[in-house]
């Protein structure tokens, strides 16, 4: 039974991050996610409680993959300017997968406080990441330049996400560019 109830919720997720990809979060709906699963509607409110809960977990399972594959990068890089380079290049890379276009709608949408702190906690933990290589670079305050460093990379994604005239491999090397030259100093 137990077994059961975790594939289900498995499944529902999944729906959810194939409607968040497709629709954004007006496509999130309980009677959506039923069709999507073969569940009655009242079935899903079985497994979640509102849209908000099922964002909530969408964050809990899939920010902690996504930020480990950014971390498994920065560790395969040399030294402390190959780690910036590996958290910048990697985010971007991931911005085609399903589970970040989830992500992305998800940040964009209303959503309620306790979504809002969980999406904050996952990215401030993805900001954290950076802040020792940017240490060993020279910086200052390297939290600040860690925050900063994220709003170029935030801005690389939107522009990737929106389907900017340029390629996402220039929009790549641009914020690659930006993000090395800018932190030197």
């Amino acid at each position: 039974m137990a077994e059961h109830r975790s594939m289900q919720r498995a499944a529902l997720l999944d729906a959810a991050r194939s409607l968040l990809s497709e629709g954004g979060t007006e496509a999130l709906t309980f009677p959506a996610l039923a069709e999507r699963t073969g569940l009655a509607r009242s079935s899903v409110y079985e497994y979640f409680r509102s849209r908000a809960a099922v964002v909530e977990e969408l964050c809990e399972v899939d920010f902690p993959v996504w930020a480990a594959d950014v971390s498994a990068a920065m560790e395969r890089a040399g030294s402390a300017e190959g780690k910036v380079e590996a958290y910048v290049r990697q985010q971007l890379a991931l911005v085609g997968d399903r589970r970040h276009r989830a992500v992305v709608a998800i940040s964009a949408s209303e959503l309620d406080a306790g979504a809002r702190e969980k999406i904050r906690a996952a990215h401030g933990g993805l900001v954290a990441m950076i802040v020792e290589a940017l240490a060993e670079m020279g910086q200052g305050e390297p939290r600040l330049a860690a925050m900063l460093l994220q709003g170029v990379v935030d801005a690389a994604v939107r522009r990737i996400e929106l389907g900017a005239a340029e390629d996402p491999s220039v929009i790549t090397e641009a914020a690659v560019s930006m993000a090395l030259r800018g932190l030197q100093g």
